[in-house]
């Protein structure tokens, strides 16, 4: 092939490039504005939900804190008073237990309504882990699970999801878990809890929409909070090794990208290299963003259950050590 020919390939190479660039450049997501909007975050209290709060509240919204601590709930909303953006800016928090009946629930959501406004964006954040080998987990921390991490999101966003479609505007995030993709070792009743919240975005989305809801399901891996450290008192070693793998995320960094995720519009809100390759080889129906995200999955995919493959050898080569180790013990 000659030089001109060379040439004229590359000249056409690099236009294809830049208008793939223009492409994504004009079509790119665009973060909403909070400013002023009433956000509540259960779980706000502490770990990744105290840093969305004060994330929201760095973006000038208004926020509500729940959790079950009064005390911790207090410093949080002492946080948000000290990086408030503006004068108008208010905070509060209410104490409670988001698992109790759905009546509970709207009665306090109706209340901090007619103190901040309608709730324009919902965190739902509130959860916590029990490990153990799936017969060892006592049945009532098994339904506690189910109560705290499923119906505590289901409740809260059972109340704002008629009034948002009537809005026709707000947005939802479910907080579930790396462990909402495929089961481990350990996290049995956990896992099970997690894929309900999966199912319950996934469902809402869909069913939301077109109506001018945006729903994010936020799959944070092992956060570096109060609750990793209370699951690490139940958690199996067979656990630790498979799930350690990963490192573990400040809940500052997971914080920023849930609440950006968003404000964008996304649908999945996930940090990391690892976190995104596991979501896309245990999501693959999940609704992507974009044509050419898309697209760069579908060749991806092919090769990747070679590699999910042999990530479950891994996962049984460890299980199996761990039990020739009880066993001489």
């Amino acid at each position: 092939m000659s030089a001109v020919t060379w040439e004229i390939a590359l000249y056409i190479i690099l236009a294809i490039l830049a208008h793939i660039l223009v492409f994504l450049f004009v079509t790119r997501k665009r973060v909403k504005s909070i400013v002023g909007k009433h956000v509540v975050v259960t779980g706000g209290s502490k770990g990744i939900g105290l840093r969305v709060a004060v994330e929201c509240a760095l973006r000038g919204a208004n926020v509500t804190v729940l959790a079950r601590d009064e005390k911790m709930l207090s410093g949080a909303v002492a946080l948000m008073e000290v990086i408030r953006q503006s004068p108008e800016q208010k905070f509060q928090y209410r104490c409670l237990d988001l698992s109790t009946n759905y009546e509970n629930v709207q009665k306090c959501l109706e209340e901090i309504e007619k103190e901040l406004g309608d709730i324009y964006m919902l965190v739902n954040c509130a959860g916590l882990a029990i490990c153990g080998v799936f017969e060892e987990v006592p049945v009532e921390d098994a339904r506690k699970l189910m109560d705290v991490n499923y119906w505590g999101s289901y409740n809260c966003t059972r109340y704002v999801l008629p009034k948002m479609k009537q809005a026709k505007a707000g947005i939802i995030v479910i907080t579930a878990s790396q462990a909402a993709l495929f089961g481990i070792y350990g996290y049995g009743p956990y896992a099970a809890s997690k894929y309900a919240l999966r199912g319950m975005a996934e469902t809402v989305a869909m069913e939301c929409r077109h109506l001018g809801i945006t729903v994010t399901l936020a799959l944070p891996a092992d956060t570096n909070t109060p609750g990793f450290e209370n699951e690490n008192k139940t958690k199996p070693q067979e656990t630790k090794l498979i799930s350690g793998g990963g490192g573990l995320a400040e809940p500052d960094a997971v914080a920023k990208q849930i609440v950006n995720d968003a404000l964008k519009g996304n649908f999945i809100s996930i940090l990391g290299f690892e976190s995104w390759l596991l979501t896309l080889m245990g999501g693959a129906l999940f609704k992507w963003d974009g044509f050419f995200q898309n697209l760069f999955h579908a060749v991806l995919l092919g090769p990747l259950r070679i590699v999910g493959y042999f990530l479950h050898l891994h996962f049984e080569g460890i299980i199996k050590s761990c039990a020739k180790k009880k066993k001489t013990e």
